[in-house]
């Protein structure tokens, strides 16, 4: 199974990029990190149908399963996936023949954030819009880090998040 793993984060050395380390070394996966492509928000008028989203939604209609990974900010995904996200827009008007592409492939999630429990509404967005592109929401795992230490447990957590993309 192709497996992508779609990254948006702030800080590209932070806990959520470690822990997308550890997955991607256990799984093959390949990292498609939203810090290093040129994407644009949602723009009704379409005048940024050049930028990095269309190449990129290409590229992973080619893979099996994508996990989306991102840290847990204010209850939300990082704006970096909250922009790619609103950009699936563009898959149901400009570009539909590439949106059918991504129809029934699997999808699931990776998180950190420091709070024990990842609140409900984080996962809402992704499940939903699996949901609404018939794609197979498969979960998610989520690493809380309060302290260094828990960093150590992230090749647990990688492992728990492979069990997701079978």
């Amino acid at each position: 199974m192709k497996v992508a793993v779609v990254l948006g984060t702030s800080k590209s050395d932070g806990n959520t990029r470690k822990l997308v380390n550890e997955f991607v070394r256990c799984s093959e996966a390949v990292l498609f990190d939203l810090s290093e492509r040129d994407i644009s928000f949602y723009d009704y008028e379409h005048h940024n149908r050049f930028d990095d989203f269309l190449p990129l939604i290409a590229e992973l209609s080619e893979f099996d399963h994508i996990v989306f990974a991102s840290p847990v900010y204010w209850y939300s995904m990082s704006a970096q996936l909250k922009v790619f996200f609103d950009r699936l827009s563009d898959l149901l008007t400009i570009e539909k023949d590439l949106g059918r592409e991504l129809k029934g492939k699997s999808i699931s999630v990776l998180s950190t954030g420091y709070n024990i429990e990842l609140p409900d509404c984080f996962i809402e967005p992704f499940s939903m819009t699996a949901k609404y592109m018939e794609m197979e929401f498969n979960g998610w795992t989520y690493a809380a880090i309060q302290a260094e230490t828990d960093l150590a447990s992230l090749g647990a957590v990688a492992g728990m998040a492979l069990d997701k993309v079978h």
